[in-house]
């Protein structure tokens, strides 16, 4: 339940393509399916900087990773995703120059990553939001939704609507898996 949707994988990977992504980001990697539809897209030259709090979620997709041979594309970060985009941001020849970012973790700072994201990515790149449909909850009346549901649909309904407002970027919500948002960086 908590890895990327195969239908959503499959859209990434045409994203990454029409972009002609090299150099991506990806906060959230979990198992690495995500991860993995990126190292095979991306050329072999291409480059992913992987952030994710926990290592072993990593390591158990690890395998076929190697398998897969794509290995030397992942720079995998143990860390917290904030401290890591801050210091790309301090290398001035990082801002603007990534093709692609897929978020998919700690949906509390998504509105901050988001910020750092636009700086990183270059003009006509791409960001990728998860689960910006909370399982339906964002369409819902309130009363409708499951108290355990409530705090993070309407942080989720803050997101989108911070996005939509955003002249900064072009936006498409798309109904895959949890629900993708689109953001290409005008």
């Amino acid at each position: 339940m908590m890895a990327t949707a195969p239908d959503a994988g499959q859209h990434l990977s045409l994203l990454l393509k029409l972009v002609n992504a090299k150099r991506t980001i990806e906060i959230g990697v979990f198992t690495g399916y995500s991860l993995l539809q990126a190292a095979l897209t991306i050329p072999d030259d291409g480059n992913i900087t992987a952030i994710d709090l926990d290592r072993s979620s990593y390591e158990m997709g690890l395998p076929i990773i190697k398998k897969a041979g794509v290995e030397h594309k992942i720079n995998y970060i143990e860390s917290e995703a904030l401290p890591v985009l801050d210091k790309l941001l301090e290398n001035p020849a990082n801002q603007g120059s990534f093709d692609f970012a897929f978020v998919d973790a700690d949906k509390i700072n998504y509105a901050n990553y988001h910020e750092r994201l636009l700086k990183l990515l270059r003009p006509g790149g791409i960001v990728v939001y998860d689960n910006t449909l909370w399982g339906g909850t964002v369409a819902m009346p309130d009363d409708a939704v499951p108290e355990f549901n409530s705090a993070s649909r309407n942080f989720t309904i803050k997101f989108n609507k911070l996005l939509a407002a955003d002249a900064r970027v072009q936006i498409s919500q798309v109904p895959l898996g949890d629900g993708i948002t689109i953001c290409r960086r005008l």
